[in-house]
C-alpha cells in the first residue's frame, strides 16, 4: 500500500469523493501543515493552528495511479481559491498536495503546470505542494462522517 495526502477545503466531503476510487483501500481525515501538536477540531477551526483540514488515501498502487489521484484531486475542487472553497474560508481550506517522497513531488509539481498550462482556469492555481509533516487524526466523529450520515457526498457550486 501507498500513502497519498491532500487538502480541498471541507474534509468531509473530500474523503467521501476519494472513497470511491477503484484501489483506494482506506482514507483518514485530520489536520497537518501548521503549528499546533495534537490539534482539534475546534481549535483549527479558529484558523490559528497553521493545520489544513487534510485526507490522508491508502491506496493500491497496482490497481490506481498516484498520478490518477492527483487528476481527481484536480478536479473535485477549486485550486484557484487561495484559503477557501465556496462558503468555507479559512487557511483550514486550503488547496493543497502534501506529498511523502520525491517521485510524489514530481508528480505533483508537473500535474500542477499541466493544469497551469492547459487555460482551464481564469486565475492562477494557489494550491500549495509541501512535503508532509505530521498527520493528526480527526475527532473519531469526523471519520467517513457522511457516510455515517446516509449521505453520498458534500457538494458545493465551483466558481471557474
Amino acid at each position: 500500500m501507498a500513502k497519498a495526502t491532500f487538502a480541498a477545503g471541507c474534509f468531509w466531503g473530500v474523503e467521501a469523493a476519494f472513497r470511491q476510487i477503484d484501489g483506494v483501500t482506506a482514507t483518514t481525515v485530520g489536520y497537518s501543515g501548521g503549528n499546533t501538536t495534537n490539534p482539534t477540531y475546534k481549535e483549527v477551526c479558529t484558523d490559528t493552528t497553521g493545520h489544513a483540514e487534510i485526507v490522508q488515501v491508502e491506496y493500491n498502487p497496482d490497481r490506481v495511479s498516484y498520478e490518477t489521484l492527483l487528476d481527481f484531486f484536480w478536479s473535485n475542487h477549486d485550486p484557484t481559491q487561495l484559503n477557501r472553497q465556496g462558503p468555507d474560508v479559512g487557511t483550514q481550506y486550503r488547496s493543497a498536495i502534501y506529498y511523502h517522497d520525491d517521485e510524489q513531488k514530481a508528480a505533483a509539481a508537473a500535474s500542477k503546470e499541466r493544469l497551469e498550462s492547459s487555460g482551464r482556469y481564469g486565475r492562477p492555481v494557489v494550491t500549495e505542494i509541501t512535503e508532509a509533516q505530521e498527520f493528526y487524526p480527526a475527532e473519531d466523529y469526523h471519520q467517513q462522517y457522511l457516510e455515517k450520515r446516509g449521505l453520498a457526498s458534500c457538494t458545493i457550486a465551483l466558481k471557474n
